[in-house]
């Protein structure tokens, strides 16, 4: 199978060179995903789907023309080619655009544990079961659990395969499956929703059905009886759930696009501290049978491990061949494209190094604040760094979760949020390509009543 699709991307690079490319990538992928999700027992939606399309940038000079097809016949595939080749034609020079020096081209060697046949073998009704499992748990947990948003299995195994005319080739096959469950609690008139999940490349390292279901439960009757509290500053501190959008941030900020556009707060300021020195922010494509690994980038640049944030100091930006050209500087491996176009950046494994404290320790040493588990709504401006989101969660009192919390906002400028980093926890789980131990931040503005 990868074998066939390698040597039909490298014959559509061949082919386009002959028509008057002068420089061509090819992008192809194959797989097969499945969903399910139930309500209350039975089946609301389910889907298998598979898919299988290849995509082709061509260069003529510095111009460029993209086309995709999922016609995989000798006719769809010229047909194709055609069509980029032509679409370069009258398309405008860029002086930036190009593939990246043969020099730094490459893949990592071994495997990266991206693939697991088991997870592509699981039968359709073991993944119906799993989710009905959790949703029992769920609903079994507590007697105030009254209703649920159902619960859901998915999957996908598939192959990329990626070459182009400056000799590389290259593919690599991946598989992932997911559960999750979204119970609703009551008490008197008030209703609460939460949700608890598993991810994983292997299908024996999903979390339990019962466990899934019992945590969503537990999450959700947590949230009973929330109230808002008196506008004030205080501590706020993010739970693993929820701290990953933070990083997120740092990221777009530190994303090539955003500093040659200078839409970044961090624009011009590598090498400087701009952050708690507990701070320690990487980005690592190579950590095997994880969510952001692959051997390779989507312009055939091997996967590393980036440094971003060094104990508060700016190390790098993340860049592809286009950005790192307009900026002077040298691609980190962070290209990412569908199957045409020119790339963007996107990020491997982002993750922030933990520290030593356990999320009850940090309780402790904060005393008093806002534990925060969920943000609603996106108001975060990455020029100016000025932040301000809906929040919920646990009003911490001496050291301890007091009550919940719910229909307050949380404000400040990400520029001080992140000099303002107070406590790092040591609970770093893998449950997606972006993940965060528990975060303090020393202080920020509470609008409640």
């Amino acid at each position: 199978m990868s074998a066939n699709l390698e040597e039909m991307t490298s014959e559509v690079v061949k082919r386009a060179l002959g028509l008057g490319a002068s420089d061509a990538e090819c992008t192809a992928s194959e797989g097969a995903e499945f969903s399910v999700s139930v309500r209350k027992g039975e089946v609301e939606k389910l889907k298998e789907a598979g898919s299988k399309a290849i995509g082709l940038r061509v260069l003529i000079g510095q111009k460029q023309g993209s086309a995709y097809t999922s016609d995989l016949s000798k006719e769809g595939l010229e047909q194709m080619v055609k069509a980029a080749v032509e679409l370069a034609h009258i398309t405008s020079e860029d002086p930036h655009a190009g593939l990246p020096d043969p020099s730094e081209l490459g893949k990592i060697d071994g495997d990266l544990g991206l693939f697991f046949e088991e997870t592509a073998l699981v039968p359709t009704d073991q993944k119906i079961d799993y989710a009905k499992r959790a949703e029992a748990a769920a609903m079994a947990a507590d007697e105030r659990i009254f209703n649920s948003e159902g619960a859901g299995f998915g999957s996908y195994a598939g192959q990329r395969v990626f070459a182009n005319s400056r000799g590389f080739v290259g593919s690599y096959r991946s598989s992932t499956c997911s559960l999750s469950a979204t119970p609703v609690a009551k008490l008197g008139e008030a209703m609460e929703r939460d949700y608890w999940y598993s991810m994983a490349r292997q299908f024996s390292r999903l979390e339990s059905p019962e466990y899934i279901g019992k945590k969503a439960a537990g999450r959700a009757l947590r949230r009973l009886g929330a109230r808002k509290v008196d506008t004030q500053k205080a501590p706020i501190i993010f739970d693993t759930t929820v701290a990953g959008s933070l990083l997120d941030h740092i990221f777009e900020a530190a994303s090539g696009d955003s500093i040659y556009r200078k839409s970044s707060f961090l624009v011009d300021k590598l090498g400087q501290t701009v952050a708690s020195d507990k701070l320690t922010l990487v980005d690592d494509a190579t950590l095997p049978a994880t969510f952001g690994a692959c051997p390779f980038d989507d312009e055939g640049v091997p996967s590393r491990r980036t440094s971003i944030l060094e104990k508060g100091v700016l190390k790098n930006y993340l860049l592809n061949t286009y950005t790192a050209r307009k900026l002077g500087m040298k691609t980190t491996g962070n290209a990412s494209r569908g199957l045409c176009g020119a790339p963007s950046i996107s990020h491997g494994n982002l993750l922030l190094e933990p520290g030593e404290l356990t999320q009850e320790e940090i309780f402790k040493k904060v005393g008093r604040g806002l534990f925060v588990t969920e943000l609603i709504g996106f108001g975060v401006n990455m020029v100016t760094g000025d932040y301000s989101r809906g929040a919920a969660g646990l009003w911490i009192e001496g050291g301890e979760p007091a009550f919940p919390v719910s229909e307050i906002t949380i404000a400040g400028n990400l520029n001080q949020m992140l000099m303002d980093i107070a406590y790092v926890g040591n609970d770093l789980e893998f449950r997606g390509s972006v993940n965060s131990p528990t975060l303090v931040i020393g202080e920020m503005t509470i609008s409640g009543q």
